[in-house]
């Protein structure tokens, strides 16, 4: 089992910056890569960003240039650098663990940003 805990959301103006945090515990040897994925008011979840254990990443066109996803596997910890903030980019914002046999996800944090 992987428990995820994702801190760092609020309210922002557009133009501005937050920095989400997943902090993983339990099973976390299991996991073979993190992404965030964010759900706007009457859409869809979608990818935002995903990392491999090798530090691959690959991100959403819509934050490319403004999103950071890192990993600190020394603190077991999961980040999202979300700069240039959009109205759009409004939503709840969660993150994701794949393992070989589950996946697993935290219970979102909210990003608002306003215009």
């Amino acid at each position: 089992q992987v428990q995820l805990v994702e801190s760092g959301g609020g309210l922002v103006q557009a133009g501005g910056s937050l920095r989400l945090s997943c902090a993983a515990s339990g099973s976390i040897f299991s996991i073979d890569a993190m992404a965030w994925f964010r759900q706007a008011p009457g859409k869809q979840r979608e990818l935002v960003a995903s990392i491999g254990n090798g530090g691959s990443t690959s991100y959403a066109n819509s934050v490319k240039g403004r999103f950071t996803i890192s990993r600190d596997n020394a603190h077991n910890t999961l980040y999202l650098q979300m700069n240039s903030l959009k109205p759009e980019d409004t939503g709840v914002y969660y993150c994701h663990a794949i393992t070989p046999h589950l996946n697993y996800w935290g219970q979102g944090t909210q990003v608002t940003v306003s215009s």
